[in-house]
């Protein structure tokens, strides 16, 4: 039975191309909570559906936005991917605070991020650190309820949303495999919808304040 005081909210999702973001608008297009939702990208997107609507955008310019309730950020890249440091950091810190921002003057009070495990600002290690900063910069923003998830290494069909093969990626999991029962719950590999469903659960719970989610917590 859905809770009336959550139907017929408007979300809105940035990085649906990516693992967790194409979870992410799976369960938001099959959420009945959610009346309608607005994806935002550089490209548009294969799928079609009644609740969903499209809009390509330029994250270094973005434009007003309709009206939402929520606002679901799944941005992400790769050093390798991006081509440089600061390339990376356009679309993992000023990219994914733009969104926010632009979906806090559109109304959204509701924010559900996707960082890292070990985010931290003053890491010595150049992708933890900026998750961390992107943190503190969203925190300062003061949405009434924030979630952040903070994955380890994430599982999903990476090929077939067009992404890179991973070949460590895919030898660490093979060797996680064996040991898995040896290794902390927030240290294991994670399955991109559990974190998707772990994060739209938390939002809609809508606790004030701020919620970590970490790696084992999101666990299925």
């Amino acid at each position: 039975m859905v809770n009336t005081e959550h139907a017929g909210r408007t979300a809105l999702l940035a990085g649906a191309s990516g693992l967790v973001g194409s979870a992410l608008l799976t369960a938001l297009l099959a959420d009945a909570r959610y009346q309608k939702v607005l994806c935002i990208g550089r490209r548009k997107l294969a799928l079609q559906h009644p609740k969903l609507t499209q809009q390509i955008v330029d994250f270094q310019a973005l434009p007003a936005l309709p009206a939402v309730d929520d606002v679901f950020i799944a941005l992400g890249t790769t050093l390798k991917v991006a081509g440089s440091q600061a390339a990376m950091r356009a679309l993992d810190v000023d990219a994914v605070v733009a969104v926010a921002r632009a979906a806090q003057f559109a109304g959204a009070q509701r924010l559900g991020v996707v960082s890292s495990m070990g985010a931290d600002a003053r890491s010595a290690v150049f992708y933890t650190r900026i998750k961390g900063e992107m943190e503190e910069a969203l925190l300062r923003l003061g949405f009434a309820q924030t979630v952040i998830a903070q994955p380890s290494q994430l599982t999903g069909p990476r090929e077939a949303l067009g992404q890179p093969k991973r070949v460590a990626e895919r030898l660490g999991l093979q060797v996680m495999r064996w040991i898995k029962p040896l290794v902390p719950a927030n240290y294991q590999p994670i399955a991109a919808e559990h974190v998707a469903r772990a994060l739209l659960d938390a939002v809609a719970h809508n606790t004030p304040g701020v919620t970590r989610l970490l790696s084992g917590q999101m666990q299925a």
